[in-house]
């Protein structure tokens, strides 16, 4: 079954990040519902970051039950856990500080290791944490980048065509820099898939994506189709102002 598209448009950044961080409730809310207990991946960037800091400030009203979500990454860079750059430490301290999450519950990415090795760790540790080989995420937070990225599957690199494996390490050579990064296959096996963006500079990209009608290694984000699931793209005014 081919994925279902939703796409949200808010008038402003805030707006967006409250929307975004209402969906995430629900999804999470849901799944716990019907299975006990749910799965969400985090991304990093700014956009996210308000809607840990809203998703934070519900704790207290019984929104989620956070002891039964098992939280993980998109992806990370190679940085120690208290690097300002290191995704998990932003969501330690926008989000995970301020919500009853057992600290077993939460699965990050050790920047601090050699790429491979961590690319290997976090894999047995999906597949300990899922019991699954190819998990069936409920939610997956995903950006944008301009040149058309999303987690860290940048244009040019082979982790665009694995199929196998769950994670992988790249060296992505336009930022000169290595990543651990979530695969296609894990991506798209996800029950909703969540792209948030924002600003006048992601506008191009983003009218690229909605409106190409296939999927192209050239513009890694066109390959994110969840096999039966959910894709949102929640942007706000000025990120959706190219769309036909």
């Amino acid at each position: 079954m081919p994925s279902r598209l939703n796409i949200h448009i808010e008038k402003s950044r805030e707006d967006l990040a409250n929307v975004a961080a209402k969906e995430v409730i629900r999804i999470l809310a849901q799944a716990i519902e019907e299975r006990g207990g749910a799965s969400l991946v985090l991304s990093g960037g700014e956009t996210p970051r308000r809607v840990y800091q809203i998703l934070g400030s519900n704790s207290q009203n019984g929104l989620i039950a956070w002891d039964r979500v098992q939280c993980y990454f998109g992806d990370e860079r190679m940085v120690p856990p208290d690097h300002p750059e290191s995704n998990f430490g932003m969501a330690l301290r926008e989000l995970f500080n301020h919500v009853p999450i057992p600290k077993e519950n939460i699965h990050r990415i050790h920047g601090e290791l050699v790429p491979d090795d961590a690319a290997i760790q976090y894999a047995e540790d999906i597949r300990t944490s899922s019991k699954e080989e190819v998990p069936r995420f409920d939610c997956v937070m995903l950006g944008i980048g301009e040149d058309g990225h999303t987690a860290s599957l940048f244009p040019g690199t082979n982790a665009l065509h694995e199929k196998k494996k769950t994670t992988v390490a790249l060296f992505a050579p336009r930022i000169k820099s290595w990543r651990v990064t979530l695969t296609f296959p894990v991506i798209n096996n996800a029950g909703e898939v969540m792209f948030l963006a924002e600003g006048e500079k992601k506008a191009s990209i983003i009218q690229k994506v909605i409106e190409t009608g296939s999927a192209s290694p050239d513009i890694p984000a066109t390959m994110v189709h969840p096999h039966n699931g959910v894709l949102h793209w929640m942007i706000d005014s000025d990120a959706a102002s190219r769309i036909r």
